[in-house]
C-alpha cells in the first residue's frame, strides 16, 4: 500500500468515526429534547420516554432538525404550550452541546 493510499484510507475512516459521533450526537441531543419537551407537555414515565422515542425516530426517517422543531413546535401550539421558537432553537442547541459532551466522556 502507497503512502496516499494509507493517508487516503485513514481520511475515509476519520470521515467515517465523525459521521457516526454525529449521528450519536444527533439521536442523543433528540432523546434529551424529547424528554424536555415532554415534561412542558405534561407528559412523565413512559410516556415521556415514548415521546422521546418518537423524537429520534423522526429525525433518524426524516434526517432533518427542521422536522424535530416542527414536531415540538405542532405539540406545543396544540397543547398551549408557551415556548417561543427562540426557546425551542436555544433548547435544541443547548442540548446538543450537552449530547457532544456526554458522548466525549464516555468514549
Amino acid at each position: 500500500m502507497s503512502t496516499f493510499d494509507k493517508r487516503e484510507d485513514s481520511f475515509e475512516k476519520q470521515f467515517a468515526h465523525n459521521e457516526e459521533l454525529r449521528f450519536k450526537a444527533t439521536a442523543r441531543r433528540d432523546k434529551l429534547l424529547g424528554l424536555w419537551a415532554a415534561e412542558k407537555l405534561g407528559k412523565i414515565g413512559p410516556a415521556a420516554e415514548d415521546y422521546a422515542r418518537q423524537l429520534v425516530a423522526s429525525d433518524v426517517q426524516k434526517g432533518s432538525e427542521k422536522d424535530v422543531f416542527a414536531l415540538i413546535r405542532r405539540d406545543f401550539d396544540a397543547a398551549g404550550v408557551a415556548q417561543s421558537d427562540h426557546q425551542i432553537h436555544r433548547t435544541m442547541e443547548e442540548l446538543g452541546a450537552k449530547a457532544i459532551a456526554q458522548i466525549k466522556a464516555n468514549g
